[in-house]
């Protein structure tokens, strides 16, 4: 009797021991279910939200293209681009947070009970993982999306910075028989000018072109000491140089008769006219452009060509380049 109360007496507590793990392991299931739910219901949510925000960039995008090819508003261009970054600020925003992997930490479990429970929860975890995958392909076809209406939307405004310059830094609108004329448009004859005379002129039909400006000044011939090549470019002692100094692009307007100089100023940079407007005092860095000219049938004076080399400041055009 004994020792069946023993034996009976094992048997129920290894019983009651083995319903205990049975329990738990049922209560950790369960509680392991909800928590799946409850994580699967949070990344739906987040993945809606994202969703949004991506679906709303692409329409400030689209709406953006629209209101500028209509030549809008510019403070509603302004808020369109705001919500078209915006919503794909957010929505990396969002999606960094809830639906990125967070932190793993590794525990000490117990074995699964059985194959079938691992078989379960191992589908349960292919299930979740396909889910997931095609969610986050969603989200980044809606991300794609809404970078592309967002690039789309600034190529257009490029139009507004203007075509490219090519070589209008290089030009001016000297062209080979263009007449001489004075501020009034009046054209110049080859003998309007005194000895040491001095006239701002442009080339006909382009009184408003600033970087056409040139100054024409009249010396004696028999003091010429011009470079190879420009002989021909005086008749008469008329020589043209260029108005803007090549130090700072201020006109140069000032003639000292005595020193045949033509001075800038600003910086006080001085050329010799006798000798192709080359530099002998101040910050400039090289000489005025020539202009080739010559007297018509007529007695006009008239361009050969442009300026021997682009005018203005190093910086604003290139040492070489332009010419007759």
């Amino acid at each position: 009797m004994k020792m069946n109360r023993r034996r009976l007496t094992l048997v129920g507590t290894l019983s009651a021991l083995a319903a205990a793990i049975g329990l738990r392991r049922l209560w950790r299931r369960a509680d392991q279910i909800n928590r799946g739910d409850e994580r699967s219901q949070k990344d739906r949510r987040a993945a809606a939200w994202i969703g949004f925000c991506f679906a709303l960039s692409i329409l400030g995008g689209i709406g953006l293209l629209v209101v500028y090819a209509m030549n809008g508003q510019v403070q509603l261009e302004g808020a369109l681009l705001g919500v078209s970054l915006g919503g794909i600020g957010i929505g990396l925003g969002l999606w960094g947070k809830y639906l990125f992997g967070e932190e793993i930490v590794t525990e000490e479990r117990e074995p699964i009970a059985t194959e079938v429970a691992a078989a379960t929860e191992t589908a349960d975890m292919i299930v979740e993982a396909e889910r997931q995958v095609t969610r986050r392909t969603f989200l980044t076809r809606l991300l794609l999306g809404a970078g592309g209406a967002f690039l789309v939307a600034m190529v257009f405004p490029l139009r507004s910075l203007g075509p490219r310059p090519g070589n209008n830094l290089l030009r001016t609108s000297w062209r080979k028989g263009l007449r001489l004329v004075d501020e009034h448009g009046q054209p110049v004859k080859v003998d309007r000018l005194v000895v040491d005379g001095i006239v701002t002129v442009f080339p006909e039909g382009y009184t408003y072109a600033e970087d056409s400006q040139a100054v024409l000044v009249k010396v004696d011939p028999g003091e010429l000491q011009l470079p190879p090549g420009r002989v021909d470019w005086a008749p008469q002692g008329n020589l043209c140089y260029s108005k803007i100094c090549t130090h700072a692009g201020c006109p140069v307007g000032l003639f000292v008769q005595e020193l045949h100089q033509l001075q800038c100023p600003c910086h006080q940079s001085a050329f010799d006219v006798l000798d192709g407007a080359q530099v002998v005092f101040g910050p400039a860095p090289r000489p005025l452009p020539q202009l080739p000219i010559e007297a018509d049938a007529e007695g006009f004076l008239v361009a050969r060509g442009d300026f021997s080399a682009p005018v203005g400041p190093g910086w604003w055009s290139l040492p070489s380049g332009g010419g007759v």
